[in-house]
């Protein structure tokens, strides 16, 4: 996978290894207010293997520790800055250090399937019957 970095941009790192996925950092020092949410710069830009997309995930001591999570999604087409948008679940205002890491990049295979228009699909045992359906966790 190539990466293209911006001036001032850290480079995405694995801790080990053998980890899924690599680390974003924050380009800028921003508060992320109690129940918001705000949007980082990385300064990444990535070039993905074809029929694969990045998967931005949540960091797990972020999230644990102070409730503050990250999603998006990267097409394979794009070539832009990735952008992290963070939201904080908590109940305070949660400072964001430039240099601190604030989400990771997961590469997963895609299937590019056609759609097609069908008047009945086929469900599995399982059928429509959604939520709570498997009895209590």
């Amino acid at each position: 996978m190539k990466i293209k970095l911006d001036p001032g941009a850290i480079q995405p790192t694995r801790a080990h290894d053998i980890d899924a996925g690599l680390d974003l950092y924050a380009l800028e020092d921003r508060i992320i207010e109690a129940k918001g949410d705000a949007t980082f710069k990385t300064g990444v830009h990535v070039q993905l293997p074809h029929g694969c997309a990045g998967l931005l995930v949540s960091k797990s001591g972020l999230n644990v520790k102070h409730g503050i999570t990250s999603t998006g999604l990267i097409d394979e087409g794009y070539s832009g800055e990735i952008i992290v948008k963070l939201y904080n679940h908590g109940g305070r205002d949660y400072t964001i250090r430039k240099g601190d890491k604030i989400s990771q990049l997961v590469i997963l295979p895609v299937l590019y399937e056609p759609v097609e228009i069908v008047d009945e699909i086929d469900g599995g045992e399982r059928g429509d019957a959604g939520f709570g359906s498997t009895g209590r966790t």
